[in-house]
């Protein structure tokens, strides 16, 4: 068995992480990512447009931009896909990896931020959603492909020393 076949064989796992990554990553930016409820009764929203004000009959508000929760997001797409394809560089492949662990806490403190801004801002009480476990999923997906990545080095490595 050729050491080619080998690593395509054994990337195969932080491959599916890594893809699952964007897929969670985009699902994220896909529609309202956070909701609260405020005491006058109306729904505030954390969306990829910005943080939006619904009130029953009056249409939507955008109060502020959330660019920097919506870079971060994409970039973590981005970068995930980029870490898949190049896996013949494993020690630049280990390094994006980390980066996209760091770019996915950050995404959890940009989160935290903005809850805790509308919490205190708007007298909002958060409204418990299937989004709100994206981030900390996103974060697991990652860890888990770069310890696959980190397991295939480790086994090339041992298989370059045994020749």
């Amino acid at each position: 068995m050729s050491a080619l076949k080998l690593l395509t064989m054994i990337q195969r796992i932080q491959s599916v992480y890594l893809f699952l990554t964007t897929l969670v990553s985009i699902l994220f930016l896909n529609g309202n990512i956070l909701r609260f409820i405020n005491n006058s009764g109306s729904s505030i929203n954390i969306a990829f447009n910005g943080i939006v004000k619904s009130t029953g009959g009056q249409g939507l508000e955008v109060f502020e931009s959330v660019w920097p929760l919506t870079l971060i997001a994409i970039l973590i797409a981005a970068l995930a896909l980029i870490v898949i394809f190049i896996y013949k560089n494993r020690k630049l492949q280990l390094i994006l990896a980390k980066m996209l662990i760091g770019l996915v806490v950050i995404l959890i403190l940009i989160v935290c931020f903005y809850s805790y801004m509308i919490i205190t801002k708007y007298s909002g009480t958060f409204v418990p959603g299937f989004k709100m476990a994206i981030p900390p999923l996103m974060l697991i997906l990652s860890m888990l492909a770069h310890r696959g990545i980190r397991n295939d080095d480790r086994l090339v490595k041992s298989y370059d020393r045994l020749r």
